[in-house]
């Protein structure tokens, strides 16, 4: 069984790989959003292979992040971790309403997640809010405090991404309202895609 101790490069966020890997045969490493907060787990691709991934502490995968780049067969491993939807809500209408409005509202709204230790990341006039209890649960909040003048709805983790950043990707899927530390990523010192895995077995 092969160990991964390191990522070298992201499939979503690095162009480098991204181009490298447009014509190269892609194996997944499917993750679910709990596993993928861990720095050390055991998980099987596609094809029924296991892998182990042993990471520093508090480090975590993220969606996208490449184990493994094999030049010789143009073949990769990569982490895909399957999020869970993300409830948005639309200010727009608040936005055009007269700024004591706006307070009130954005005061009331913000006393509300707050009071359910909801995380939350705004993006211009939406604020997008993870699932970290029942759609049920946070559907009767919403409902309970009656806000005017604003829609939600859940949408599905991956359709949201595009529209955030990777900071407000990490706050959003990193599970709960619990803050995990992040170590940046070891990439190669010539930007050039290669063989750079760390690999191992278990006795």
């Amino acid at each position: 069984m092969k160990i991964f101790s390191e990522i070298i490069g992201n499939l979503f966020t690095d162009k480098t790989w991204a181009d490298q890997l447009k014509k190269s045969e892609i194996e997944y490493l499917n993750l679910d959003q709990w596993t993928a907060q861990k720095s050390r787990f055991i998980a099987r691709d596609e094809k029924g292979t296991e892998y182990a991934v042993a990471l520093k502490r508090h480090s975590q995968v993220e969606n996208g992040d490449i184990l493994e780049y094999n030049a010789d067969h143009n073949t990769a491993l990569v982490i895909r971790i399957e999020l869970k939807p993300v409830l948005v809500i639309d200010l727009q209408k608040i936005a055009q309403k007269e700024p004591a409005e706006i307070i009130r509202f954005c005061v009331e709204l913000g006393h509300a997640i707050g009071n359910q230790h909801w995380p939350a990341i705004v993006k211009d006039t939406k604020l997008y809010v993870p699932l970290t209890v029942d759609k049920k649960v946070m559907m009767s909040v919403m409902d309970t405090h009656r806000f005017e003048d604003i829609t939600y709805e859940f949408q599905p983790g991956q359709e949201v991404i595009p529209f955030l950043a990777p900071h407000e990707i990490r706050k959003l899927f990193g599970g709960s309202s619990q803050e995990i530390s992040h170590i940046h990523h070891h990439h190669p010192s010539n930007n050039e895609p290669g063989i750079h895995q760390h690999t191992d077995h278990f006795n």
